[in-house]
C-alpha cells in the first residue's frame, strides 16, 4: 500500500518563511464552504504528490488566514498562486485542469 502525499495546511504565521525557504511553491488559497475549491483539491493534492522534492504544494484556508489573503489581494476563490524564490511568478483563479498548474510548474522547473 503506497502513501499518498497530500497539500498540508499552512498558517499565515509560517507562511513567509515557506516561501523564503523553498525554491517552488504552489498555495491554493480555499475555504470549506467553497464548491469549486473542493473541485481543484484532489487536483493540487495530485500536484504535491507528482512534485514531492521537486515543489512545495500548500493549503491556506482563507477564513483562518485572512490577513495573508488580503495581502495577496485574494479576491475570488479558489486562487492558486505560484512563488518561485520567494517571488509570486503565477496566479490562477477559478477552476483549471490539472495540466495548468503541472505545465506551470514544469516551466518553473526549467527556469
Amino acid at each position: 500500500m503506497s502513501i499518498t502525499t497530500k497539500a498540508e495546511y499552512i498558517q499565515e504565521s509560517d507562511f513567509e518563511q515557506l516561501i523564503q525557504d523553498e525554491n517552488l511553491v504552489v498555495v491554493d488559497y480555499t475555504a470549506t464552504w467553497c464548491g469549486p475549491c473542493r473541485l481543484i483539491s484532489p487536483l493540487i493534492d495530485r500536484l504535491a504528490e507528482e512534485y514531492q522534492g521537486k515543489a512545495k504544494v500548500v493549503k491556506i484556508d482563507i477564513d483562518q488566514n485572512r490577513n495573508n489573503a488580503k495581502q495577496y489581494k485574494i479576491r475570488s476563490i479558489p486562487t492558486v498562486l505560484i512563488f518561485k524564490n520567494g517571488t509570486l511568478t503565477e496566479q490562477f483563479v477559478g477552476k483549471a485542469p490539472y495540466e495548468t498548474f503541472s505545465n506551470a510548474l514544469e516551466k518553473h522547473l526549467r527556469l
